[in-house]
């Protein structure tokens, strides 16, 4: 199918749910026009499988951005990069200190954070969301910087994050900024002047995190805390990095963390009081394998395997990134005989192949038990592609997936979760941007003991055993 990429489909409600109707009336490649310019969408699994992964060589680079790449970032931001030889060395540089083996190191910090959050929730369960944002705020600050959370939702410097992060969303928006496609204007004095003012903020809070890592490394006042900005300064003559490029390689990254993780873990914990049915499976699974005398550990995790489907559907269901990240094809690429052109973007729509009816029947059925084989297994080999596709696949997803693991872990452990009759959850009211943040919603935490226990199991449990 060709189409006209108009200003319209950057109008509509949804530009996810937009292409993801294109793909169920035209099929699973949906070729866009705009002027010279060739977008093709995918939004099938075994499109996304045989396109986006098997040729995942020729589709690491990014289409140029102006706006979000050039004016916002000045081609330091990672996620923007072409796969070029700067894009590999950051890649493996990532890989070293988030890989599988790397984020168990951080396993401590995780759970102090999401103990923290139960207790958070006891005190003020209206504000479920702010404290899943606290939660990923503190484990990305410490990994990044070996530093501890903001202390509140006021905290200035928490402020400044989620600053930079709204910033970041607007430029990135689909078709936001005329100056992507007429790149010519970004040489017209003072057009892009508040995306500029944008990076001079983003920029300067790098910079002041990295710098206070530097002062602590030099006065000890660290104690020999591990973090990703310590790792890029005691190895810089090997990595060839900038100052700047340093500051903007960690806070990219922290930046990146803390808006995902908060958002998997608010849209947990509205699938757990909507479907209150698969959140009891999950339950029954819990008390089974941990019972109430203790907390969950991560020693568990392999013996909860409702608890890892309850993840993976609710990832599906309301994807974090429904319309995903573009890619630039280097060369052409010839599926089922279709051609994608060299130069052409390619965009795996997260949200359309979320809703692929072939790998996902009932796919607007919220069903963990989808996840299971006939044997009972897990199956891993299935993906809703989650967490991106190929090499440019998200470097933080394993250090993710521990996030998301043990905050559901304690919270379905500690609480039933419960829509509120007077406050019924509209679960299609998201913000239509790169990243999906839930409209606000309430909820009911009932604990499943008696409060004054959980809260003290939460406040004195240790991590030394964990």
């Amino acid at each position: 199918m060709n189409a006209h990429l108009s200003i319209e489909l950057m109008k509509c409600p949804s530009i996810a749910r937009t292409l993801a109707d294109w793909v169920t009336e035209y099929g699973p490649l949906v070729t866009l026009r705009q002027g010279s310019d060739v977008i093709v969408v995918i939004g099938r699994v075994d499109a996304a499988t045989e396109i986006m992964e098997k040729e995942g060589a020729v589709l690491v680079d990014r289409p140029h951005s102006v706006a979000a790449g050039e004016l916002l970032s000045r081609g330091m931001r990672i996620l923007l990069q072409s796969g070029g030889k700067q894009f590999r060395q950051q890649r493996k540089i990532l890989h070293t200190y988030l890989g599988p083996k790397a984020v168990e190191s951080y396993r401590h910090v995780q759970f102090d954070s999401a103990r923290n959050v139960i207790v958070d929730v006891l005190n003020d369960p209206r504000h479920h969301q702010e404290h899943a944002k606290r939660y990923a705020a503190s484990v990305v600050l410490r990994v990044t910087y070996g530093k501890s959370t903001p202390t509140s939702f006021d905290d200035p410097e928490f402020v400044r994050i989620r600053q930079a992060l709204a910033h970041f969303q607007i430029v990135m928006r689909p078709g936001a900024h005329l100056v992507d496609r007429i790149p010519l204007l970004k040489y017209i004095p003072g057009y892009g002047s508040r995306i500029k003012l944008w990076h001079q903020f983003e920029l300067k809070l790098y910079r002041e995190q990295l710098d206070r890592v530097k002062r602590e490394m030099v006065t000890d006042e660290g104690h020999g805390s591990k973090s990703l900005a310590k790792a890029l300064l005691e190895n810089a003559d090997e990595h060839r990095l900038s100052t700047d490029e340093m500051a903007y390689f960690a806070g990219t990254m922290f930046g990146a963390g803390t808006d995902t993780t908060g958002i998997g873990i608010s849209t947990m914990i509205m699938a757990a009081a909507c479907h209150s049915e698969a959140q009891a499976r999950v339950q029954e699974e819990l008390d089974m394998v941990v019972g109430m005398g203790r907390i969950p550990t991560w020693e568990d995790s392999e013996a909860l395997p409702q608890l890892h489907a309850f993840i993976w559907e609710a990832l599906r269901w309301r994807p974090i990134i429904p319309i995903g990240f573009l890619h630039r094809a280097s060369s052409d690429v010839i599926w089922r005989d279709q051609c994608i052109p060299a130069g052409a973007t390619v965009l795996g729509c997260h949200w359309a192949i979320s809703r692929d009816p072939v790998a996902f029947p009932e796919p607007e059925r919220f069903n963990p038990q989808r996840w299971f084989d006939k044997d009972g297994q897990l199956r891993r080999q299935v993906y809703s592609y989650t967490y991106g596709f190929g090499r440019r696949i998200c470097p933080g997803q394993n250090l993710a997936n521990q996030s998301l693991y043990i905050n559901l872990a304690l919270l379905l452990w500690s609480f039933r979760i419960a829509q509120r009759p007077d406050a019924p959850i509209d679960t299609d009211k998201f913000m239509d941007a790169i990243l999906a943040h839930a409209a606000p919603f309430e909820v009911n935490f009932l604990p499943r003991m008696e409060e004054s226990r959980l809260r003290e199991m939460m406040e004195k449990s240790s991590t030394s055993r964990l």
